[in-house]
């Protein structure tokens, strides 16, 4: 089993984007809004995945395919109404971990959002974040991708 580890913040300031890895993405959701379990089919740039990720906040279970175009565009319209679409850079911070910096454009624009993976969870509860990471927003279910593509940006 795929488990994954993370924290997710605000955006305070963004930092210098020149040495990142950037990836346009538009995601969509199959499952039901009020499934704790998420179905997601996702485009970046010329790739596309399947996706299930379990319920939870910080650890949750995440399992992923990679899918062709063609089996892509044909679930893609049943994401109707469940969908964000967002500019990613990827980037090495300091102490050598990597970032997912999220820029969202669309109905989610300007809202910023960047996220760190661990490998356990006492690394992810013990983690300080540099100075340009705003409010932690982990376990904010109002910032879950899913959440924002039906109910929009958090209030």
């Amino acid at each position: 089993m795929s488990t994954e580890i993370e924290r997710k913040f605000l955006v305070a300031d963004l930092p210098d984007l020149g040495p990142t890895e950037k990836a346009l993405v538009r995601q969509g959701y199959l499952t039901a809004p009020d499934d704790s379990t998420e179905l997601r089919l996702r485009q970046k740039n010329d790739r596309y995945y399947l996706t299930l990720k379990g319920g939870g906040t910080m650890v949750r279970v995440e399992r992923e395919a990679e899918i062709s175009a063609e089996q892509f565009e044909t679930f893609w319209p049943e994401t109707e109404g469940r969908r964000v679409e967002k500019e990613r850079y990827t980037g090495e911070l300091p102490d050598g971990r990597v970032f997912e910096l999220d820029v969202f454009v669309g109905d989610l624009a300007p809202l910023r959002l960047v996220e760190v993976e661990f490998l356990s969870e006492p690394e992810a509860q013990a983690y300080t974040p540099p100075k340009w990471f705003g409010t932690d927003v982990t376990a904010d279910k109002r910032y879950k991708n899913k959440t924002m593509a039906i109910d929009g940006l958090p209030a």
